[in-house]
């Protein structure tokens, strides 16, 4: 088969990889400032490029011409977004070329925020108290009536950018009329405090079939606007809390008419122990959460998505592998320096070390939760007072 990947930035190699070797031929579509990144090469049978990453109707457009183009020579079997902002590049493509996969009014439910929050209610999964930005009255009804503060959020926008923290109806009003003509691209949620939650998953015929459950110590958003330090921990497999959200994830994912692919869904502990849905997408979580799922069970979400992807396209059946039951976590933060000395790094737990410049972090693995934990401190605590460096959140991404 011939896969055609899509990724706006350097990430997926694992995926590549292994589609390669399940005898796949490798397209990569990528932005041209990339394309000196070491990307597995030998994977990759051609590069093709982009100008731009948006997905405005005329830049996909423009990649649509570009795909016509490339198939009058060359069959594409499958489409495959690497990264978030390629959803709905790819959902367009199939929907236009008439390729198998996901089509643009499911991948409504994994990109766009409003969507994802509509149709997890109406199937029954709670979420927080929320509202478009598209009617006045609608809007001021709602903003009367709601517990204070509140989240404005981009609907299409990935993790935490651009989101807006407001305290009252009048600083809910401010931010919204500042919005101008692009509020309707927006939405605004009840602020609701509690312990996130991360359940990464594999789906095949709209069934979750491998699901690890993980917990942030320290949240995306925390990490973006406060500039802190990236930790998460996974959960153990038999705690209440991981039956729940594997459960809840598998209502997600039957809610949202997901058939096959990796997800990352995420997910609010409140404070009476209930968890509210938080969001999801359909790609492998970022931040290097594959390899922390990889050194807890033993799994490769990025490998075992190329393994689903081309068992699809052949039309055989999927089985995910074994998995190993241990606990993992990771610590990642932004650096002061561009190499960072790892020598204060050596405790034997440690599976992984990050290797990126202005970063440091590590991922570590044992079989007990404590000594996770215990090492997570440890090395958050010498992060932060050796290594950390934190810059201003962007007002909203260049994508």
């Amino acid at each position: 088969m011939t896969f055609l990947c899509i990724s706006c930035y350097f990430k997926g190699a694992p995926f590549l990889r292994a589609s390669k070797e399940a005898g796949n031929t490798v397209y990569l579509l990528t932005m041209k400032k990339l394309m000196n990144e070491p990307w597995p090469r030998e994977s990759i049978d051609e590069f093709f490029f982009m100008e731009k990453d948006n997905n405005s109707p005329e830049n996909i457009g423009h990649i649509a011409e570009g795909l016509a183009w490339l198939m009058q020579e060359r069959k594409i079997d499958r489409i495959v977004a690497l990264d978030d902002f390629d959803v709905e590049k790819a959902a367009y493509l199939r929907e236009e070329f008439r390729i198998p996969g996901m089509g643009q009014t499911t991948a409504r439910f994994f990109r766009d925020k409003l969507a994802m929050r509509t149709r997890a209610l109406e199937h029954g999964v709670p979420v927080p108290a929320f509202s478009p930005l598209f009617n006045n009255q609608d809007l001021g009804k709602w903003a009367s009536e709601i517990e204070y503060p509140c989240l404005i959020k981009p609907r299409g926008e990935a993790s935490a950018t651009g989101i807006q923290k407001v305290h009252s109806a009048e600083e809910l009003w401010a931010a919204v009329h500042a919005l101008g003509e692009k509020r309707h691209q927006y939405l605004v949620e009840q602020f609701r405090p509690g312990d996130v939650f991360h359940a990464d998953a594999i789906s095949v015929d709209g069934e979750v079939v491998f699901c690890q459950v993980s917990r942030y110590l320290s949240t995306p958003f925390e990490v973006a606007h406060g500039g802190g330090i990236f930790r998460s921990v996974s959960v153990p497999y038999d705690a209440p809390d991981a039956v729940t959200l594997r459960q809840m994830t598998s209502d997600v994912m039957q809610a949202f008419g997901m058939q096959f692919s990796a997800s990352h869904t995420e997910f609010i502990k409140m404070a009476d122990g209930s968890f509210v849905f938080l969001e999801t997408a359909s790609r492998v979580g970022g931040a290097h959460l594959a390899e922390m799922v990889e050194a807890a069970t033993g799994v490769s979400l990025w490998a075992e998505w190329a393994r689903l992807e081309t068992a699809m396209a052949h039309g055989v059946e999927y089985h995910p592998p074994g998995r190993r039951y241990r606990q993992a976590g990771i610590v990642v933060s932004l650096c002061r320096f561009e190499h960072p000395d790892m020598h204060p790094f050596q405790d034997e737990e440690i599976v992984w070390k990050m290797d990126k410049k202005q970063h440091v972090g590590v991922i570590v693995a044992s079989d007990s939760e404590g000594r996770v934990l215990e090492l997570l401190d440890k090395y958050a605590d010498i992060i932060g007072r050796d290594y950390h460096m934190a810059i201003a959140a962007p007002a909203k991404s260049t994508h």
